[in-house]
């Protein structure tokens, strides 16, 4: 085999080219490759007549290749200037790509490798005049590349090693396959799995997805990046509302008032709202439970009055509930075991990331995906169908710098949103939309204390409004206010200049008080936040605070007395805060500050879809066998309304699921489950009890109220006593119930009875393990 292998680069000295050099060495009694550089190419000229001559043996040299190599590097995420510039000349007016397999490989000097290189590169080889077939999957990323290569140009890592001959030996496999010279690219792909459908991502739209796909004939794999105990995505934290209204033309025009002044499908939209409509028929149909309206059953006006209740049709709105609670997980639990109850019909992976969809170059149809299981990358067939619902990239720094022109956010849903639908989705041409909207929550227009990074925010209620009454603002970079701090909620969006937007984050903005308010804060004993009181900073005067936050001195000391003034003449000139929460600060310091940031709830952003759930290309066309649901690709496109994302899970993952399971062959293809070795329900296969070993006068409890599924208890009872208590078996999320894990266990010990209070901010952890342990002692009863 013959083989071009680009130098992605016109630098003297490249490490790029040096791992050409080396992958010739090592293959060249297998494979011909012959290294091409880009840095003798003229930079590329529109209005040149003729193609020049150097980029006209350039070209040739492709053509005879079976197959391309192009190793890059990554220039401000992307590929260099001089390898586009030669792309250019080599789709104007002579076309070697075309139909040519090619193979992107990439080595960086810093640790990030170069994924984000690749996927630019991807995408122009894709577009019209270049069409070249890249192969999907098999990213071969080195980095640290001083570090990488011995003095003779070798690589040093066995296991880089043995990475990149896997690469080039599936490279080959695909060069065969596309020049015809091993047959259908199914039949020569070697398929680990073959299942009728792979849903991608394990939260609400995912869960709804793989159960009606169940529901309509399919055998399901559903994977998810998370570990066990940790799925369910933003679902397992959100209030658990869904956005409904009984009236129809009302709920449409108040969501075109959402949307404005942003173009949207129609036809989605409509489709959209007539399902917000029928969610209580929906609820009681297909989850089994009895709807709750919050206007209606629970007449909580106040809070289900709209976000935008200036906006048309802002009457009809209401919230359903599968109960009468809120942030619990309740309906994230009821759609979980909607899949547990179909094992025979879903498998379930966790700790299992999709790495890339596998398509099929001529008709651009999706295969399959490619998915790490056990360190292992395996190859799974999905025959009538894939579905992304892996959310949005909440957690990817760069994604959000790029889209969201914020340099970090902190999460307050789920950590294992990486954005990988969107990167997924660009390797195979799809059209992106939303890319720039996102949502906040809580107090201050989305703010919360700081916390490490790769940890989730703790949620602030905008009802505690001793964080914005009295001598207390919220400062921005330089010192200045930059918010109205008592904002109605509308999940970060504030008015102005005529437009809704998402308050445009500071990179370190500082809650700035004085000692009267920090008095009153500590002394409040019903606080239900005194977590961030360790980090309060304090300076003897403004301008000393100001050097300790970063702020300017005379900027956060012209604020202060600007407040003052708007304090004592009983209304805020600036941003219209309500007077009666307005007090001057002292004369006297100590001055306090506390470090907040801004809150991402969730992404909208992804790969666009249609009212049927199709994945569309960049063209507009629908890529075949690729459906999505839920927050990637979303479709609000500007201002939001609580519960839309949690409608809009059930609503599109249900018309995902059943499209997707449509038969699309007509050859019966036969199904081939996953090897033992990899298991096939990671839920199930740990709900199995048998494996705890108990002693004399112990008992096993469990319960499935936990907002992570199962709690097991261990508890040992003599004499009519509860001597101990021993959570064997949780997953609850950490950051949240700790505190409930670690101190309801010793406090129904020392009160003898389950029946103890429960931990405040744990109440569904705390009541599960009250409910395990009641589960045990029944059995010690009977």
């Amino acid at each position: 085999m013959k083989l071009a292998a680009i130098v992605g680069t016109n630098a003297e000295f490249s490490y790029n080219r040096i791992l050409l050099n080396f992958m010739k060495r090592y293959y060249a009694s297998e494979i011909e490759i012959n290294i091409l550089e880009i840095k003798d190419l003229p930079l590329f000229n529109e209005s040149s007549t003729e193609t020049p001559k150097v980029v006209s043996e350039f070209a040739k040299v492709i053509q005879e290749a079976d197959g391309v190599i192009i190793s890059t590097p990554e220039y401000d995420h992307g590929m260099t200037a001089a390898l586009k510039s030669a792309i250019e000349w080599l789709s104007y007016s002579v076309h070697p790509f075309t139909g040519k397999p090619v193979m992107i490989v990439g080595v960086s000097l810093g640790r990030q490798g170069t994924d984000l290189a690749q996927i630019n590169i991807r995408q122009v080889l894709d577009a019209p005049g270049v069409d070249a077939f890249i192969m999907p999957g098999h990213q071969f990323l080195l980095s640290n590349a001083p570090d990488a290569f011995n003095e003779n140009g070798d690589l040093k890592d066995t296991q880089s090693v043995e990475w990149m001959a896997t690469c080039v030996t599936a490279f080959v496999d695909y060069v065969k396959t596309v020049t015809h010279q091993g047959g259908d690219l199914v039949d020569a792909i070697k398929w680990d799995a073959v299942y009728d459908n792979l849903v991608i991502g394990f939260g609400g739209a995912g869960a709804t997805a793989a159960r009606f796909a169940a529901d309509n004939g399919s055998k399901v794999l559903l994977v998810d990046a998370a570990p066990l105990g940790h799925e369910g995505g933003n679902t397992r934290y959100a209030a658990q509302l869904l956005n409904s209204g009984e009236n129809y033309d009302q709920l449409l025009a108040y969501y075109k008032s959402l949307y404005a002044p942003k173009d949207y499908d129609e036809e989605m939209l409509e489709t959209y709202v007539k399902g917000m409509t029928q969610l209580p028929e929906y609820l009681e149909k297909y989850l089994n439970v009895k709807p709750v309206s919050a206007k209606n059953d629970l007449h909580l006006i106040n809070y289900t009055l709209p976000e935008y209740p200036e906006f048309e049709g802002h009457e009809t709105v209401d919230f359903t509930l599968v109960h009468k609670g809120i942030f619990d997980a309740s309906l994230w639990k009821v759609l979980r075991q909607q899949v547990l109850d179909r094992q025979e019909q879903i498998d379930i992976w966790l700790n299992s990331p999709a790495k890339h969809l596998i398509q099929d170059p001529d008709s651009k149809m999706i295969l399959g995906a490619q998915v790490e299981r056990n360190g292992e990358l395996l190859n799974i067939r999905a025959v009538n169908g894939v579905v992304l619902t892996v959310g949005g990239f909440e957690n990817n720094r760069d994604m959000i710098q790029n889209f969201l022109g914020a340099t970090h956010l902190t999460p307050l849903g789920t950590l294992y949103n990486q954005g990988d639908g969107i990167r997924m989705g660009e390797e195979i041409g799809a059209k992106l939309w939303h890319m720039s909207n996102y949502e906040a929550l809580g107090i201050l227009n989305g703010m919360v204390f700081t916390v490490p990074d790769g940890e989730r925010g703790h949620y602030i209620n905008p009802t505690y409004t001793k964080l914005f009454t009295g001598a207390i603002f919220l400062a921005g970079d330089d010192g200045s206010r930059y918010t109205k701090e008592d904002e109605q909620n509308r999940h970060g969006h504030v008015y102005e200049q005529g437009q809704w937007h998402v308050v445009r984050p500071n990179e370190h903005p500082h809650l700035v008080f004085d000692d009267a308010q920090w008095q009153a804060l500590k002394a409040d004993d019903k606080s239900p936040y005194t977590d961030w009181f360790d980090q309060v900073i304090s300076g003897s005067t403004i301008e000393e605070l100001a050097q300790r936050i970063d702020a300017d001195p005379q900027i956060l000391s012209q604020t202060v007395h600007q407040f003052n003034q708007f304090a004592d003449a009983g209304e805020d000139f600036q941003f219209g805060r309500d007077k009666d929460s307005l007090r001057a600060f002292s004369d006297q310091g100590p001055y306090y500050a506390v470090a907040v940031n801004h809150d991402v709830l969730n992404t909208q952003g992804g790969p666009q879809r249609n009212a049927k759930a199709e994945v569309l290309a960049a063209n507009g066309a629908v890529i075949p066998h690729l459906y999505s649901a839920g927050e990637l690709g979303g479709i609000n496109a500007n201002m939001y309304q609580a519960g839309g994302n949690l409608a809009e899970c059930l609503i599109f993952g249900k018309i995902a699921g059943e499209n997707a399971a449509e038969s699309k062959t007509s050859s019966q293809t036969e199904l081939k489950r996953a090897l033992p070795k990899f298991g096939h329900n990671d839920i199930a296969e740990n709900d199995d009890l048998a494996s705890i070993d108990l002693g004399s006068n112990q008992y096993l409890g469990q319960s499935n109220e936990g907002i992570g599924g199962q709690v097991v208890v261990r508890v040992t009872v003599e004499n009519a006593r509860i001597n101990d208590v021993e959570i064997v078996r949780q997953h609850e999320s950490g950051d949240v119930a700790t505190e409930a894990l670690t101190q309801l266990p010793k406090r129904i010990v020392a009160q003898n009875t389950a029946d103890v209070d429960a931990v405040s901010g744990a109440s569904s952890s705390s009541r599960a393990i009250k409910n395990a342990v009641k589960d045990a002692l029944s059995k010690c009863h009977s």
